[in-house]
């Protein structure tokens, strides 16, 4: 086996990358991308009913949200057939599988006549051990000859050792009678021919290691490393479904999480370092293992999530939020923000991404600097504004347009103002908020004169006086 790791995500295309699948994806990532190895990117497409290029298409959107790259060309499981059945020739020519003729009635017919004797319904095909010349000259499956006796075990690095008794091993088909090859055999080919060293995947897949074991064996292959991960559950302990809301991981970015609060989180479902909860993808990479990954279930929490975004939001650098922003109103099928309203957003962002734990709490906060006038009040603005707040504003007008437009000049002007008309500061903030921003909450005042500058301060001001 190499010594560079190499993992592997291999999504079925079902139209949208679930969070679990979403999950699957990061851990396998930040492994490889933690220990200077690969990470590849297989779509299991071999049922094309399903396999649609769009399908393929939102796996690798959900994927690019996420920041999870992979190497090389992404891998067709379909287009590997011939190789796929090439594999089941060679064990059949080794003597490690064998023709079945045996017909779908006669296995059915076998295992309800077990099934009336108590039996195990575990198909023994006749043609095991038949002799060539009794074959007969119609279509045949490939079956693996399975072990009879002992025990198989699975030493997984999530669940530790797990033992299953051979003889409830089945002698697996490998290529059907129509010469297709089944995905069992798929999987080990394309894993062994991708180099793929660590093998983790949903522990809905564990009974499948030890079929696949057999294949590794009988072809002298090197069986990697498997870690089989606990699925995620609903806030109820139930496996996440639709009733749960939300399902695909472009459904979040539509939602407007940002995509490294959504990493750290899912990176915490399941797995963790200590007791750590907030970390970069620089950390997660150098932390990440397959020790610290537990055997429970793991249970999202939009909460959590929401509570991490608002950690992750205020230290991510300006212009990669604006361009993020851009991304989650793409997805969300909003109207894109203009070139002028797109540079202010950024000159803004300083006063608007210490409090938002989403993208619509950010866009509600820039509300001010995004919309233009005349300014509109919301039901809760427009009621600070009054005849007495007008009168207020119009007074209050000449003492701005003569201060110095910097943070300390603007707070001494307005300060000096409200103490002279014998008014607590913040009977001021609330006309003021709403003759800038048309809103009720918003950045400080003083914050947005200086982002609107002078004149556009001075017109908003002079507008709601009137």
């Amino acid at each position: 086996m190499s010594d560079q790791v190499v993992t592997r995500f291999a999504p079925s295309p079902t139209g949208f990358l679930h969070i679990g699948g979403a999950r699957t994806a990061l851990f396998n990532w930040l492994f490889a991308r933690g220990r200077g190895g690969k990470f590849l990117l297989r779509i299991e497409d071999t049922d094309r009913e399903r396999s649609t290029p769009e399908a393929t298409a939102a796996i690798l959107q959900g994927m690019s949200w996420l920041g999870l790259d992979h190497d090389g060309d992404v891998i067709s499981q379909f287009e590997g057939a011939p190789r796929h059945a090439e594999v089941a020739h060679q064990l059949l020519a080794d003597g490690k599988a064998y023709k079945c003729f045996s017909t779908q009635d006669e296995i059915t017919a076998f295992r309800e006549q077990a099934r009336a004797e108590g039996k195990s319904t575990l198909f023994q095909s006749p043609w095991r051990d038949a002799d060539p010349s009794t074959q007969p000259d119609t279509p045949y499956a490939i079956r693996i000859k399975a072990p009879r006796d002992g025990v198989t075990v699975i030493r997984d690095q999530v669940q530790g050792d797990v033992t299953i008794r051979n003889d409830q091993l089945d002698d697996m088909i490998l290529l059907r009678s129509d010469g297709t090859p089944v995905y069992m055999l798929a999987v080990v080919v394309d894993d062994h021919d991708m180099g793929v060293t660590h093998v983790i995947r949903g522990d809905d897949h564990l009974n499948n290691a030890a079929r696949q074991m057999m294949i590794y064996e009988a072809m002298g292959w090197d069986v990697p490393v498997w870690a089989h991960i606990p699925l995620i559950h609903g806030p109820d302990g139930k496996k996440l479904s639709k009733r749960h809301g939300a399902l695909g991981a472009q459904e979040y970015q539509a939602m407007g999480y940002p995509a490294a609060g959504m990493r750290n989180y899912l990176a915490r479902l399941g797995w963790s370092h200590g007791d750590d909860e907030f970390f970069t993808d620089e950390q997660a990479k150098e932390w990440f293992d397959l020790a610290g990954i537990g055997k429970s279930p793991a249970r999202f929490d939009l909460k959590k999530l929401e509570n991490l975004c608002g950690q992750h939001i205020p230290i991510t650098g300006d212009a990669a939020l604006r361009q993020e922003i851009q991304g989650y109103l793409a997805a969300a099928g909003l109207p894109a923000l203009t070139n002028a309203q797109s540079g202010d957003l950024e000159r803004a962002m300083y006063c608007l991404k210490d409090r938002a734990r989403t993208f619509p709490e950010l866009l509600e906060k820039a509300h001010f600097v995004l919309t233009s006038r005349p300014i509109k009040p919301d039901e809760k603005a427009a009621k600070a504004l009054s005849s007495v707040s007008d009168g207020i504003l119009s007074e209050l007008t000449p003492h701005v347009q003569n201060a110095s437009w910097t943070r300390n000049e603007l707070e001494s002007a307005l300060n000096s103002f409200a103490e002279a008309k014998g008014l607590k500061f913040g009977k001021l903030a609330g006309p003021l908020r709403a003759a800038l921003a048309g809103r009720a909450v918003t950045p400080s005042v003083f914050d947005m004169m200086l982002v609107l500058g002078r004149d556009e301060t001075l017109a908003r001001l002079s507008d709601a006086a009137t």
